[in-house]
């Protein structure tokens, strides 16, 4: 059981660190982080929604017999977002002598969203492991491939909503932390709780569906520049691509 615990923290601690790979970019000055974030804002729409259609939402449904429940589900997502971002941008709006101090609502919403995305994979490597040290690895190797992408796409999320490039690492690493809670979660109370990351799942995609369409898709759509919309399609479809090429291989 020791050999459990240890194996479990180590392998979550490993994809919680890979949440610092926006630290590549905080050697360049801030007016070339700028020029490139519409790039990565573009990649991590494909990434967002690859995510949740080649991973989220067909494990869901390998997981949930009643697809009803699964619908109801990523809706209830999609709503939750939307209200919490009423709220951020009611509070940060509400005071009229602080507007434009904020960075964008979205910038909390990509948070919360990938929290809760990061608490299921703390989830899935604990059970992984209490199953046996083959699953462990393949778990641990399998949520590592496509946090990659993610979260260099979750750091360019943050910089389009107006964090400064450190605040939007430590706040990316805070958020990545959220896996060791459900690891710690899981390994406490057993597969009680294993079952509760097959109905966290498909709220989390309406999160991120939430996330792209109605705030990063939008912000994309603000560009005429003919050759930097060809770009940003190229992009979109990189990240879509990069998601499936990794999901593919992803034993759900």
């Amino acid at each position: 059981m020791t050999n459990i615990w240890i194996n479990s923290l180590i392998s979550t601690l490993l994809v919680s660190f890979i949440s610092i790979t926006g630290i590549f970019f905080l050697a360049l000055k801030a007016k070339k982080l700028q020029n490139i974030v519409f790039i990565l804002v573009s990649l991590a729409v494909g990434a967002l929604l690859g995510n949740v259609f080649f991973h989220l939402i067909p494990e869901s449904f390998e997981s949930i017999d009643n697809h009803g429940v699964i619908a109801v589900l990523i809706l209830s997502g999609i709503l939750v977002f939307f209200v919490m971002e009423k709220f951020l941008h009611w509070h940060h709006g509400h005071d009229l002598a602080h507007i434009g101090e904020h960075p964008r609502a979205y910038g909390y919403i990509s948070l919360m969203a990938d929290a809760l995305h990061n608490f299921t994979d703390g989830i899935l490597i604990a059970a992984g492991w209490m199953t046996g040290p083959e699953i462990g690895i393949a778990t641990t190797l399998a949520v590592v491939l496509h946090e990659i992408p993610q979260e260099v796409s979750d750091f360019g999320i943050l910089i389009h909503a107006g964090f400064t490039a450190t605040r939007a690492l430590w706040l990316n690493f805070y958020a990545a932390l959220a896996a060791i809670l459900g690891t710690v979660i899981t390994l406490l109370a057993g597969s009680a709780v294993e079952s509760l990351s097959e109905y966290v799942l498909p709220v989390a995609a309406g999160g991120f569906i939430y996330l792209a369409g109605t705030d990063l898709m939008p912000e994309l759509n603000k560009e005429h520049s003919w050759k930097k919309s060809l770009l940003q399609l190229a992009m979109i479809l990189a990240g879509l691509l990069l998601m499936y090429l990794v999901s593919s291989g992803h034993n759900h």
